[in-house]
This record gives C-alpha cells, structure tokens and sequence, in this order.
C-alpha cells in the first residue's frame, strides 16, 4: 500500500495540481478541544514523550480538519535538554531551561552519542503517529533550527530584540560544535520514525540582520540541509528577499520554504527558481480570529490574487498559516479555511 498524501508529495515533486495539500504549524494545540482533553489528564511532557499520547495529539487534527499532512508531536527544545540543559515546562511561564548558556558553562553540554539517547522516544512517537494515521495522508517531523536553539540556550526564551543573545555571538561556534552533530542524528531518527521530510523551524531568524544571518547562520543551516538534500524544509519568521540570495535556494538543496504572512505569497510563486522546492504559507494566523463573515472576506481577500496564477505557478504550494495556530482560535475558522481551499482550487 503506497503511504503518504497525494497532494503533498506532487508538492514536494513541484508538480502542477488543482489543490494544494493544507497543513498548519501547530496544528495540534492549545486551541483544539481535542488536545484539551488530553491535557486535563497529562503533562504537556507526557503527551510529547508518551508515543502513544504523542500520536493521539497529531492524529486529533486529522480527524477533525482533515488536513493532508500530519505533523508529530513534539517541541524544538528537546535536543538543549538531550544536551544536559534541562527543561520544564508550565502553564503560566512556558518552558524554563535549568541553566543558561554562557562562556563558563558551554563545556556542560552533552557530547552527541550522549545526548541522542534522550531523543530516541521521537522516533518512537513518529512510528506511532504513522500507525495510527490514515495511508493517505503525509507525517512530516521538525527540528529546530541552530540559531533558534542559540537563542534559547542563552535568553532562555525567544523575545525582544535578542540583545543578550546578539552580545553573545561569540559563542555560537561553540555551541554549533555540539548542536550540528546532535540534530543530524535527531533528523535521521525522525526519518526512521517515518518523517517524509523534516521541518527546520527559524522562528529568530529575523531578528538577525540579513548579512549577519548570511555570514554566520546561513552556514550552520547548510552543513543540515546538504546532509539530507531536497529532505529538509526551512520555515523563518520575519525575514526578507535579501536573506536568500545565495545560490543554495536555487540548487534544490532544500526541499522546500515556508514564508509568513509578511511575504506576498503570489510573487514568492511567480518569481521563485525552478529547483527552490515547494512553498509553504502564509495566511496570517491572527485573522483566523475574525467573525465569520469577516473571516470569509479575508480568505477571499488572501487568495484573490493566487486564484489569478496558474495551476503551473501555483505548482508546489502547500497551504498554510504564516505561523502557527495560536491559542484560543475558533475552530470553526479552521474547519472552514480548509474548506474554502478546496472548494476554490479543484
């Protein structure tokens, strides 16, 4: 039996295709009843480490939207605690690593063979998604990416205008020293699991400037997707055309690039290489608040200009958010996105 969803692998493929796979980042989450539930009964721990719990949480989504492409249950954090930085998690402060990352305290971090034990319960839980997913729709899986960790290990959060983690730029090298071995084996045992791809989540990435980010991240980044070429998709949050200008988007290296809703999705489409992969994005989470006459008109509003394109620009979009799904959104707004996609691109 062939696995996966049609929709999203002809994505993938750069295909021509009337619909576009849909899927969302955080698609499983704070706003969905279904994973209530499951929260009143759990930690936000045991539903990640719990295989079993872990697939329940990615197969709720499924279920009740019916998007094509399931994305495993986890967070990006994981590898910092692998790597002996400790983490907990709580409803009022979110997550708290144990220490921070400085120049005295880098040598505390976890060789990989090490660390990697601490990761083997994703694989686990990809397995168990797969199992319990239906054979036509994709599981993907996703890391997060060197410099978003970075800003973690040494803010201990993602905020502001990261000066602390921008006075600390020094020791990025030596964090990437440890970090890079670790996530390439985190990356193979999600492919294992059975991840079709592998997401690599950037959400700091704009707050770098972008000759800053061409010098120092883009490297870091490359020695991952080159490890895995045309496997892994790259999301950042907040960047510009100017970031991507090096000839490793237009070489396939990467499987594809998610956008948010700050890029205007139909020239991204228009204008991008043949071998830059597929597109993902970018409908701007906040406006899945709005009432629902409201919320139809922005929909209508949003895709206006990509209903213009043709079914060969439009090849390799995956339809998504510009972020991920936040906390308290309507479900019904959800329901009713992933309709109105299919009922406009069939």
């Amino acid at each position: 039996m062939k696995i996966g969803n049609p929709r999203f692998q002809a994505a993938l493929r750069g295909e021509p295709q009337a619909t576009p796979p849909v899927w969302f980042m955080r698609q499983a989450g704070r706003y969905h009843a279904h994973y209530q539930a499951l929260r009143k009964k759990h930690s936000f721990m045991e539903l990640c480490k719990d295989p079993r719990l872990a697939a329940a949480v990615a197969l709720g989504p499924i279920e009740d939207f019916d998007f094509d492409v399931s994305i495993f249950f986890s967070d990006l954090l994981f590898p910092l605690e692998a790597m002996g930085m400790g983490l907990t998690y709580s409803d009022s402060q979110g997550p708290q690593l144990g220490w921070h990352l400085t120049g005295e305290s880098v040598h505390r971090l976890r060789p990989v063979d090490e660390a990697i034990e601490g990761l083997q319960f994703q694989r686990e839980a990809l397995s168990a998604t797969r199992r319990m997913l239906p054979p036509d729709k994709s599981l993907i899986g996703f890391v997060g990416s060197p410099w978003t960790l970075f800003t973690y290990a040494v803010q201990g959060r993602h905020a502001g205008s990261l000066q602390e983690v921008k006075s600390h730029l020094g020791l990025f090298p030596a964090f990437c020293e440890k970090v890079i071995p670790l996530l390439l084996r985190n990356i193979e045992l999600q492919f294992e699991g059975g991840a079709e791809i592998v997401m690599l989540f950037d959400t700091a990435a704009g707050e770098i400037s972008p000759w800053l980010y061409r010098e120092k991240i883009l490297p870091e980044i490359e020695k991952l997707a080159r490890s895995f070429p045309g496997k892994l998709g790259y999301y950042s949050k907040g960047t510009q055309s100017a970031y991507f200008v090096d000839p490793i988007w237009r070489e396939g290296v990467f499987a594809g690039q998610g956008v948010d809703h700050r890029w205007d999705l139909s020239e991204v489409l228009r204008n991008r290489a043949p071998r830059s992969g597929f597109v993902q994005g970018n409908f701007d989470e906040a406006l899945l608040f709005s009432e629902p006459n409201d919320f139809r008109a922005r929909v209508e509003s949003y895709l206006a200009p990509l209903i213009k394109l043709s079914t060969e620009e439009r090849a390799g979009w995956v339809c998504g958010l510009g972020h991920g799904v936040l906390p308290k959104t309507p479900e019904q707004n959800v329901r009713e996105f992933v309709q109105i996609i299919r009922r406009t691109f069939r």
